[in-house]
């Protein structure tokens, strides 16, 4: 049975990085390819090359990631080469099938925030599921083994390739690709913080069973009880912890309300949650 749920998980997981990478290749051939905006990456490479030379771009990602794949699999461990190796292949796959064509016809503004956003929803769906798509994400993972951090190199790589790009298509069009950078990383953050997105829960009540055990059996997730004493009345009492999704949350507060309606609750935001009921990837 567990073998069954897990192979599931990882077919479902494949199949999430290979609609991230069909957005992003639709963006690539539909808006950056035709409207010459660089934006950084193996892509943005193959969009300058093609400037001089009438290669595919599927062919210039496949041909610079595959070094890169043999290098990694040295370092890293073999499930991250794994799925980045299979979101490269359908980066380029989606960019070999996928039509071009310019979607924006000239307004560069539309552009940027349509490109940015088909590659932020694809990135964000990609780097959720622990994969990346290569290119200069998988040049820097490799190269902070031997200088600075990745974020550093990442944006030292993409800035390159973003300044040659308004060498050769010009400054006003560079502009817009970093703007097209800008709304990329807002989309990608907020769709990753999404998908592992919860409410953390301190509770203190009188009734920590009952309240526990309605939380366990009414909701299904697991409650810790941790020892406190409040300061004021020096009275020894349980503070349940427990952690939630965002539509959860109002389910709980409503099982304390009827269990000790003069419960004290507090609630924060949990930006990263890994485990059982999660997801641990």
């Amino acid at each position: 049975m567990g073998m069954k749920k897990f192979g599931r998980s990882e077919i479902g997981a494949y199949g999430v990085i290979a609609a991230g990478t069909f957005l992003m290749a639709a963006g690539i051939n539909l808006i950056y390819e035709p409207m010459s905006m660089v934006t950084g990456g193996f892509s943005g490479a193959g969009i300058l090359l093609r400037a001089f030379v009438p290669v595919p771009l599927w062919a210039v990602t496949l041909a610079l990631n595959i070094p890169l794949f043999l290098i990694a699999g040295r370092i890293w461990g073999r499930e991250y080469v794994k799925k980045t190796a299979f979101a490269t292949l359908c980066l380029s796959l989606g960019l070999a099938v996928l039509p071009e064509g310019p979607v924006a016809y000239g307004d560069y503004l539309m552009a940027a925030i349509l490109g940015g956003a088909l590659n932020g929803t694809g990135l964000g769906l990609v780097f959720g599921r622990g994969a990346s798509t290569g290119g200069t994400d998988l040049m820097a993972v490799i190269l902070q083994h031997f200088c600075c951090g990745y974020p550093a190199l990442l944006g030292m790589l993409d800035g390159v390739i973003v300044v040659l790009g308004m060498a050769v298509f010009g400054i006003q069009i560079g502009l817009y690709s970093i703007v097209a950078v800008f709304v990329t990383s807002k989309v990608m953050d907020r769709l990753i913080e999404g998908l592992k997105f919860a409410k953390f829960l301190y509770i203190i009540s009188d009734f920590p069973g009952q309240i526990a055990d309605a939380i366990m059996g009414e909701i299904g997730r697991g409650v810790t009880a941790l020892n406190g004493r409040g300061m004021y009345s020096g009275r020894e009492k349980k503070v349940l912890v427990c952690a939630v999704t965002r539509k959860e949350s109002a389910r709980v507060l409503r099982l304390v309300r009827e269990q000790d309606k003069g419960a004290f609750v507090v609630i924060s935001d949990a930006r990263e949650v890994m485990g059982e009921g999660f997801g641990g990837k």
